[in-house]
């Protein structure tokens, strides 16, 4: 019987998404070893690697020591929206697998060159949309590819806090994220709701922006105050989706905005059988003989006393599993990189939108 492989795996960025979800799921899977940790700040790139790393792991300040080490596998860039492009290309043409966390991109053009370099490479590409491995996701995403909604023709992307700005690290610097909640939580909204519609062509976008609570700087937000100075990014925005079959998809985003009903990473979707939402766990509407109904799946394992089950896998978890199953099978990842494209490409035309107060069409780009 063949030995199993083990990947060698490396960490580009080792702040918070990597010690709240990569790092975790990676130490549940017994294929894998984490030999490298990169990070511009060496003190956190060493914390990490005394508790997640294998025997002789290293630590780096450049990425360019995990992209020339020929006996890596596995990179995760984890690192500011500014840095995603050019670490997954250079990472992908050293012959390495990438997992890079959302968005895939801060623009679409390079996305459209992190593709290009899959392609040229032969190696997976995915980008870390864990929002399509929850239970609720994966339930819908069945009675949709079985015809239980019909055809969808409208559906309204959610995700909006009513003070959930986040103070740390770089989340309000425009420059080196490209953008504020649209492309920070919008962007998993946006991604599963054109997953579960399965609809990705896009015939024309219009959006609107706003920065109008960033000035409150004793706002009673639950990260704590922000400094209105560093506030570079919008606090909302909106987008009006037109898909090329005339289905209408209308995104909600927001960090701060003054609501009592607030959702995030959710979808509403209406279609021609029965409609569903997330609101209130999963929830599915439709008419039948003459009456409406209205029904939640029972989503838990249970059922048999003093037994938990098998069913307690993190979504980031599934996704980590996942990706590395796709891997070692050489079939495609669970997120294609093309499909992140278009969410990246949807995303910058409403900020395109926004600014110069026009439609942006995708045939004319």
């Amino acid at each position: 019987m063949a030995e199993k492989k083990v990947y060698r795996v490396a960490v580009v960025g080792c702040g918070g998404i990597a010690r709240q979800k990569h790092l975790p799921a990676l130490a549940r899977l017994d294929n894998v070893e984490v030999v490298w940790f990169c990070d511009i700040i060496r003190e956190r790139a060493e914390e990490l690697c005394a508790r997640y790393g294998a025997a002789g792991a290293r630590v780096t300040e450049d990425y360019r020591d995990v992209v020339n080490d020929a006996t890596v596998d596995v990179v995760h860039v984890l690192t500011p929206n500014r840095e995603h492009s050019f670490i997954t290309i250079d990472s992908l043409d050293a012959g390495k697998h990438v997992m890079c966390e959302k968005p895939m991109a801060k623009t679409y053009a390079e996305g459209k060159k992190m593709v290009e370099a899959a392609r040229r490479s032969g190696k997976k590409l995915t980008i870390g949309y864990q929002t399509r491995h929850k239970a609720d996701s994966l339930y819908l995403k069945t009675m949709i590819e079985n015809g239980d909604l019909g055809e969808i023709y409208f559906a309204r992307a959610e995700a909006l806090r009513r003070r959930g700005v986040p103070t740390w690290g770089v989340f309000l610097d425009a420059e080196a994220q490209g953008g504020g909640p649209l492309i920070d939580i919008g962007t998993h909204a946006l991604d599963l709701t054109l997953w579960q519609m399965n609809n990705y062509d896009v015939d024309y976008v219009v959006g609107t922006s706003y920065r109008r609570l960033g000035d409150n700087e004793n706002s009673a937000n639950i990260f704590g105050p922000w400094d209105p100075k560093e506030f570079t990014v919008e606090d909302s925005a909106f987008g009006f989706i037109r898909m090329k079959n005339g289905a209408t998809i209308i995104l909600e985003s927001a960090w701060a905005l003054n609501v009592l009903d607030f959702y995030e990473a959710k979808c509403v979707l209406a279609g021609t059988k029965a409609g569903a939402d997330f609101h209130d766990g999963l929830r599915i509407n439709g008419e039948r003989y003459g009456r409406m109904y209205e029904f939640k799946p029972d989503l838990e394992a249970g059922g048999v006393a003093f037994f938990e089950g098998g069913g307690n896998e993190k979504p980031y978890e599934r996704e980590a599993r996942l990706f590395y199953e796709a891997i070692e099978k050489d079939i495609d990842p669970v997120v294609l990189p093309e499909q992140a494209l278009v969410v990246t490409r949807i995303l910058e035309a409403i900020y395109t939108s926004a600014k110069t107060g026009r439609p942006v069409y995708f045939d004319e780009d």
